[in-house]
């Protein structure tokens, strides 16, 4: 008996301390989920930037690499052109980590502009190429600026997807969530949230 706890007490000294696992989950990301080759080429290559500059500017670009297509949406040319009208940032090479879409409310694509983006909808490539533009792939903008210098980098809006217009509790006082309505007619929950036939009151 004797020996038995001499031993239990040898094993409880060698133990370590239990530690709690349950905060443990880390959710950002390290690596793209995409298997595109392109993509992971320019990971690596902006991994080794981040790295070895310690630029910001480097682990931007890198941080938003990794990112779900929900997360870095399309930047239209609209958009661009409003954004580069102020005196400072004029001649300098706007950065997007996403799409280039065209944008037809606007009738004349200002002449010049550099833009280094993943993609280019055609016919915003056609009308950038048409106006003296510059289109610009990251290997080359790693070559031009590897800081980040005379570069603007703007990215599209998250929240402008229409499922977000559903996000919250519809009907409640003060809320201005869309209701997931299966049709707009009479019998189709009419003052939801109003009274107890309509859904629910709130």
């Amino acid at each position: 008996k004797q020996w038995y706890q001499r031993r239990v007490a040898i094993t409880a000294g060698r133990m370590g301390i239990d530690i709690n696992h349950k905060h443990d989950r880390k959710v950002h990301r390290k690596e793209p989920v995409s298997q595109n080759v392109y993509l992971r080429l320019l990971v690596k290559l902006y991994r080794f930037l981040g790295r070895r500059t310690n630029a910001k500017f480097n682990q931007v670009i890198l941080k938003r690499l990794f990112m779900s297509r929900q997360n870095r949406p399309a930047v239209s040319l609209a958009k661009i052109v409003r954004q580069m009208k102020a005196k400072q940032r004029q001649g300098k090479t706007v950065v997007v980590v996403g799409s280039v879409t065209d944008d037809k409310r606007i009738f004349e694509v200002p002449k010049g502009l550099r833009i280094c983006a993943l993609r280019f909808s055609e016919s915003a490539r056609t009308r950038i190429i048409k106006n003296g533009g510059t289109i610009i792939t990251f290997e080359q903008l790693a070559v031009e600026s590897p800081l980040g210098e005379n570069t603007v980098m703007l990215q599209g809006q998250r929240n402008s997807r229409e499922a977000n217009r559903h996000f919250g509790a519809p009907g409640i006082h003060g809320t201005h969530a869309k209701p997931h309505v299966r049709e707009k007619s009479r019998n189709h929950e009419q003052a939801r949230g109003r009274r107890k036939s309509r859904a629910y009151k709130a």
